[in-house]
């Protein structure tokens, strides 16, 4: 079997006609992503044991004629963000490095409920904090379409897993795009949920008001199913909303026609002309679908980017605080006093760019500075926000470039941190917003770079955005 050509659909049917077993399918998916990683470094542990005990879950369902549930049999990339009880989570970070949690995440759980075989953690920028992946302790990831780019962070090597074909589907977490950057630059859909559709409970938390879970997978329609399976309310988790999940695959059928979809100026703006080309592109198809297309503006987008970095960074500061080598992370062996102890765990356990942000969101939390800029951007979060509120009130959606540029070269922006900042200037809105959003592959570079298209929707009309974006990849170019 193709591991790399495989649906989710095309599993379903193999399990049932019995072509293969789900046990056969997860050795063989093991053998060729643990090949494959040598290329790519996208996969930071591998779990044999799990995966072939849930294989085995599976094929015992399927010879009882019970119903293995959406996902039966289907290899999962899970980002190393995520608790997996008895599989060691490290967040991309030496503080983290030997951590084996006690329990699962919610979205782990649900993931396993419905037959999904995790068979392995994937790489990414130390505690989600990147936007290459350059900043895992662990070596960065490669892109499996140019081996010399980044893949995108922070969920570059759950985005990488499923473009390289080694796993069908991937969870991966998005704070300010880590799902829809890194989708983009390796070719894959990639999808941000309204922010509380899936539980965060058992997600290391980077920014609590901004984190989400989502999938990524080679169609929208496996990207639908992912997401099925493992949202809705969570009691764990006081933020999860008790909004019902709607029949995503049901919305996907109906046709455009009649959709309006707004385009806004302030997304355009030092959009490489490559790029751009491909999105305007994307746009036409969809107006042959019969969409309305309406030129929108969303006039608070200029100040996204210093917002973002202020309430991201102040989060990251109280969070992380918890790592101080006194129970599950790293100790110094060097501690000569508490202090000291804390001092010389945190300072060789974090890495550059997790020190950078924890000193920024502490400075922006210090007295005399809290209102100046802390409250400042809270404020004009909500300015953001009304902007989507106002532009869901004319259109049915929105779409936008994901990045200003394709995927670039390893080590070219690493030592720049507001270069590499400025990568999610387009998504970041949708982050600070907390409507669903999603990239879907709309064409490539004339280097042959992958680009994606930016679907945003109003909250929970995740089945509105599935449906523009399947009719969308139906109809493309």
């Amino acid at each position: 079997m193709n591991i790399a050509a495989l649906t989710i659909q095309q599993i379903r049917e193999g399990l049932a006609q019995k072509r293969f077993s789900a046990v056969e399918l997860t050795q063989e998916a093991l053998a060729f992503a643990k090949a494959e990683n040598a290329k790519t470094n996208a996969y930071l542990t591998f779990s044999d044991d799990r995966a072939l005990a849930s294989a085995a879950i599976v094929d015992a369902k399927l010879a009882a004629g019970e119903d293995p549930g959406a996902l039966a049999g289907v290899p999962v990339g899970v980002k190393d963000v995520i608790v997996t009880k008895g599989v060691r989570t490290t967040c991309g970070s030496k503080i983290l490095e030997t951590y084996v949690p006690p329990y699962n995440a919610t979205a782990v759980e649900r993931l396993e409920t419905a037959g999904g075989v995790i068979i392995g953690k994937t790489n990414c920028d130390e505690f989600a904090m990147g936007s290459s992946n350059e900043n895992s302790a662990f070596g960065p990831v490669r892109n499996p379409v140019a081996l010399d780019r980044v893949p995108g962070g922070s969920s570059g090597g759950s985005a990488a897993v499923v473009a390289q074909g080694t796993a069908v589907v991937s969870l991966g977490s998005d704070t300010g795009g880590s799902i829809r950057q890194p989708a983009s630059f390796c070719g894959c859909v990639g999808v941000t949920p309204t922010y509380g559709r899936v539980s965060r409970y058992g997600l290391v938390a980077f920014a609590s008001s901004l984190d989400h879970i989502g999938p990524f997978a080679r169609n929208v329609s496996d990207a639908a199913t992912l997401l099925r399976a493992i949202a809705g309310r969570d009691t764990r988790d006081a933020t999860s909303a008790a909004h019902p999940v709607q029949d995503y695959a049901a919305s996907m059928q109906q046709p455009l026609k009649g959709l309006k979809v707004g385009i806004p100026k302030e997304y355009f703006n030092g959009l490489a002309s490559d790029t751009g080309d491909n999105i305007h592109n994307g746009i036409e198809t969809l107006r042959k679908q019969g969409v309305e297309v309406i030129d929108i503006s969303m006039p608070h987008t200029d100040y996204a980017i210093e917002a973002y970095y202020i309430i991201c960074t102040a989060e990251v500061s109280a969070n992380l605080s918890r790592f101080d080598g006194v129970r599950y992370t790293r100790r110094s062996e060097r501690s000569d006093s508490l202090i000291n102890m804390y001092r010389q765990s945190r300072g060789e356990g974090f890495g550059a760019e997790a020190k950078r942000r924890i000193m920024l969101g502490a400075y922006v939390l210090s007295h005399g500075y809290y209102d100046a800029y802390y409250l400042k951007a809270q404020r004009v979060r909500s300015l953001i926000t009304r902007d989507f509120a106002q532009a869901f009130e004319k259109v049915d959606a929105i779409i936008a470039p994901v990045s200003p540029f394709p995927a670039f070269k390893l080590g070219e922006k690493v030592d720049d941190p507001l270069q590499m900042y400025l990568s999610d200037i387009y998504t970041i809105t949708g982050s600070l917003s907390g409507v669903p959003c999603m990239s879907v592959p709309c064409g490539a570079t004339k280097d042959g770079l992958p680009v994606g298209m930016q679907i945003l929707t109003k909250h929970f009309a995740e089945d509105t955005m599935f449906r523009i974006a399947h009719q969308y990849e139906l109809n493309r170019i």
